[in-house]
């Protein structure tokens, strides 16, 4: 047995050994954790002991988190940086306890239990920066794939077969304000002059002239929202028009000459083709602002919805219209559930299409994963159409059962009476998953941004919804 010298003198050898070891590539797992890891007693900390075990049964998508990881910088040089199980983890408890990425570095610092779930190690820190940049780095196609993964070990498990399922849709808002051509206009002309006063900044300065009419255009706004006569309000879009186009103007002489811009430093060179190509962004949508202004306004034409543009930010925004219900904008998400309570499909969609038009689509992507069609499907009632059922029976969906009937037979879409009730009541619990995903989950709103941003956050929000599902099933049955 070694004396307590020697165990001191090889414990400091190993010590400075570690301290002075150069930097690594990254990794895709973690590496073991200490002995000394809390043992927590909470139900968060269950459940997240719980997702735990999933993802540690699920290593594969490490794998896909990796390649993601890696796409862009060189993995064999540099320093460590997050594992790639680290992560992902880090993800899941951002979604899973609705988080921004400020409070998800607090949590990291501050609770062992969110250390030990992620895996960090003694001396990580992870700040917000470093945690946006990693978890955005996780496409879309990864998420959904890491979905699929999710699936195949919940078939395993004999907790989720498939084999019946139930349908239905919902908007998911994008993070805009309430959309008005006057707001629309004003914030592509604050904006173009915020990037024009930034050119000028450059050395050597820019030739390009402009002048600034944020005060004005500001007074314009606030006559628009005031005005009780359409003579009025009419006469301040007329002037809000024509900064526009000014605006407009000095942005496109001031194109050229920033993308031809050399600086003294490289640096200014770089800022100044990133300014030119964000004016050029800018001004396109600002033109369809102008266009959709001038019709509707001040040429009382209707402007259809796939036309309008409802932000300068979030161009891919769709006008969502459901029903009698107020107008959303965002995107529409069609979602297929199991008895599991798992969502099990998902289809992110432009426009804003019937839901007649994807009833089809998700059964599609259902016989795919699991290869095979469900033994019964029931969806809510607009989704009902001879051609969707004609589909499903096709496709030897036994019963394919719709909320409403609109002029569908009971006998044609069930075996019996008692089963389409039975369905058409099961149906309605999906509506509950998707309650959750929105209240808890974040998905009423989605705060990432651009049309890809958007995707991978649906997809976040429903893979950490499905871990929680399957901890708690886990959990309930251990």
């Amino acid at each position: 047995m070694l004396s307590m010298v020697q165990f001191v003198r090889n414990s400091l050898v190993s010590l400075q050994i570690t301290l002075t070891r150069t930097p690594e590539m990254r990794h895709r797992f973690t590496s073991q954790m200490t002995l000394f890891s809390p043992i927590m007693r909470s139900s968060i900390a269950k459940e997240l002991k719980g997702i735990s075990d999933i993802l540690d049964a699920t290593p594969s998508v490490m794998d896909r988190v990796f390649k993601d990881l890696t796409a862009t910088h060189r993995s064999d040089t540099g320093r460590e940086g997050m594992t790639a199980e680290q992560v992902l983890r880090c993800a899941i408890l951002k979604q899973y306890r609705e988080l921004t990425y400020e409070e998800l570095a607090f949590h990291l610092e501050d609770s062992d239990a969110f250390r030990s779930f992620a895996r960090l190690e003694m001396s990580q820190y992870p700040s917000k920066s470093i945690l946006q940049e990693n978890i955005k780095a996780i496409t879309e196609e990864t998420w959904e794939a890491i979905h699929r993964d999710i699936l195949e070990f919940a078939a395993r498990e004999k907790i989720e077969k498939g084999r019946t399922i139930r349908v239905d849709s919902t908007a998911v808002e994008t993070n805009v304000h309430c959309p008005t051509d006057s707001t629309l206009l004003s914030d592509g002309i604050r904006i173009v002059t915020r990037w024009l006063q930034e050119g000028k900044e450059l050395t050597p300065q820019p030739r390009y002239q402009f002048s600034d009419h944020q005060r004005v255009v500001k007074k314009r706004v606030m006559t628009i929202l005031n005005a009780k006569k359409d003579e009025v309000r009419k006469k301040a879009y007329r002037d809000l028009l024509q900064y526009a186009y000014l605006v407009k103007g000095y942005a496109e002489s001031a194109i050229p000459e920033l993308t031809d811009y050399e600086g003294h430093t490289i640096q200014d060179t770089f800022t100044a083709h990133e300014l030119a190509r964000r004016l050029i962004r800018a001004i396109r949508i600002l033109g369809k602002v102008i266009d959709q202004t001038e019709r509707r306004v001040l040429r009382g034409e209707t402007v259809l919805a796939s036309e309008k543009i409802v932000s300068f930010f979030e161009d891919h925004t769709d006008i969502i219209v459901k029903g009698r219900r107020e107008t959303e904008y965002g995107h529409k998400v069609f979602l297929s559930g199991g008895v599991s309570t798992m969502i099990l499909g998902c289809l992110i969609v432009r426009g804003n299409p019937a839901d007649t038009d994807h009833y089809q689509p998700l059964l599609a992507q259902h016989e795919q994963w699991y290869g095979r069609m469900p033994r019964q499907a029931t969806a809510d009632g607009g989704f009902a159409s001879k051609e969707n059922l004609a589909f499903a029976k096709e496709h030897h969906i036994k019963d394919a059962v719709f909320a409403k009937k609109r002029g569908l037979s009971v006998l044609d879409m069930a075996k019996s009476n008692w089963v389409y009730k039975k369905l058409r009541n099961f149906r309605a619990g999906i509506e509950a998953g998707i309650s959750t995903l929105k209240r808890a989950f974040g998905l009423d709103r989605c705060t990432w941004s651009g049309w890809e941003g958007f995707k991978r956050y649906v997809w976040s929000s429903i893979v950490s919804y499905n871990l929680l599902v399957l901890a708690r099933i886990r959990g309930a049955s251990a």
